[in-house]
């Protein structure tokens, strides 16, 4: 049997590789949507305003807003001869489709499938350690999450194998 702190480097190891795995599907998801998005509206470098989008999934909170610096930069310098306030409206309108979308229900649900996380715990705790813990409760919600059930699965594993190699009588004693 593995000493004690290999098991528990194991266990979080592996959890928190799924739930890197699930940020790279998020990422990957988001700049499917950023693309989408910026040739309907017919940003200029859709594709590379797309991929960075996507690559900023990674830094929470912060990264969405970066994600959205570039297709502006790129609308305003693409038109500066005749600059119309419209498409950056649509940008603006564009950006918060995408965060309600991965904050509501994309994110959760790679989250759910991938790290067994359930929906709710991971759209509560962000927002309850990132009103206890500003900056850091928030960056550090999803890894702590994936640990946290990845831990009460072996749990209760272990309490499913116990009460199954339990010796069950075949009769209870002093029936006749």
């Amino acid at each position: 049997m593995p000493h004690p702190i290999v098991h528990h480097a194991r266990t979080t190891g592996s959890a928190l590789k799924n739930w890197f795995v699930a940020q790279c599907y998020d990422a990957l998801a988001v700049a499917a949507l950023w693309l989408v998005g910026l040739l309907i509206i017919r940003v200029p470098f859709a594709p590379l305003w797309a991929l960075l989008g996507g690559a900023f999934q990674f830094v929470p909170q912060l990264g969405a807003v970066l994600g959205l610096a570039g297709p502006a930069l790129a609308l305003f310098f693409g038109n500066i001869d005749h600059l119309r306030w419209e498409p950056f409206l649509e940008l603006l309108i564009l950006y918060a489709l995408i965060v309600v979308i991965d904050g509501l229900w994309l994110q959760p649900y790679i989250m759910r499938r991938t790290v067994k996380v359930p929906i709710w715990a991971s759209i509560l705790t962000p927002i309850v350690l990132g009103i206890v813990i500003p900056f850091w409760g928030v960056l550090l919600a999803p890894p702590l999450l994936a640990v946290i059930y990845a831990y009460r699965r072996k749990n209760q594993q272990a309490i499913d194998d116990a009460l199954q190699s339990e010796p069950k009588p075949e009769r209870l004693p002093g029936s006749s």
